[in-house]
């Protein structure tokens, strides 16, 4: 939306109902975070339309919820979420649940991919498709990577995992995805893995409703500060992966339903990797 003869400068698009909302999951990130939240705001604020940012404080025991309190007010609004379940599959779920715009994305803390995607994805969303994702695989990416050989291989063996529940995806873990807001919402509510492997499933999910993954190129920095350790949460990550293959392939189970628990909202299994931030 352009701004209006009323609004010729863009002023008060923060009281406007936003176009777009992005979500930022956030785990312990006080460091991070508000080197992040200046560039995506900074970002927002010159697009064309309203738009607002939703960070998921997922039992954070730094500032991490007070700098998103005390966030100063602007064109692009900041406001908080909190998520008690451990793991950034449960902060973007809870992220992408409180949402309510016509598009909505989610982005790592670290900004490690360049915002400027943030234009090609909309446009895309825009035209009709409905799930754009940034790929590290794609030809056209720019990939700045200071991966150790041992994450690397861990790297390769996930992908061809991956691709047994989404083939044709590139790349499942570039912390960088858009989408239809209907959509995202529907899906979320379907989530069950609050882990590393999140992603999978939720790309997974996407595909079974005949929605088209379109992988966009990006240009993506290796930032530090990561918490994933293959030695630590390779294995967590391949019994992730199974229990996702084996609930997507499972016959909808109506009688096995808890009273006053919904379809819509499925029950947390326990977090087999608990961390899965970047």
């Amino acid at each position: 939306m352009p701004p209006s003869r009323d609004d010729p400068d863009g002023h008060g698009r923060a009281s406007r109902t936003p176009l777009l909302e992005i979500v930022v999951p956030a785990h312990n990130e006080e460091r991070r975070l508000p080197g992040g939240l200046l560039q995506l705001c900074a970002k927002l604020a010159r697009m064309p339309f309203a738009s607002a940012v939703i960070v998921v404080d997922n039992n954070s025991t730094d500032r991490t919820a007070e700098i998103v309190t005390t966030w100063p007010g602007g064109d692009v609004p900041v406001r908080l979420v909190r998520c008690a379940t451990p793991g950034k599959g449960a902060a973007v779920r809870a992220g992408l649940l409180a949402t309510s715009a016509p598009y909505v994305g989610f982005c790592d803390a670290d900004m490690a991919t360049d915002l400027a995607a943030i234009d090609v994805a909309l446009d895309l969303l825009r035209s009709g498709e409905r799930v754009v994702i940034g790929s590290r695989a794609h030809r056209g990416s720019h990939v700045e990577n200071r991966h150790s050989r041992i994450r690397e291989a861990g790297a390769y063996g996930f992908r061809a995992l991956a691709r047994l529940l989404v083939p044709g995806v590139g790349d499942t873990q570039c912390g960088f995805k858009f989408f239809d807001g209907g959509l995202a919402r529907e899906i979320a509510a379907q989530l069950r893995t609050s882990g590393f492997a999140f992603d999978v499933e939720l790309l997974a999910r996407c595909l079974a409703r005949r929605s088209r993954v379109t992988e966009i190129p990006v240009r993506w920095r290796d930032m530090p500060g990561s918490r994933f350790s293959p030695p630590r949460h390779a294995f967590g990550i391949v019994l992730e992966l199974g229990r996702i293959w084996l609930r997507l392939r499972a016959r909808p189970r109506a009688a096995g339903q808890s009273a006053g628990q919904s379809a819509g909202q499925p029950a947390w299994e326990p977090p087999l990797d608990p961390v899965g931030y970047p």
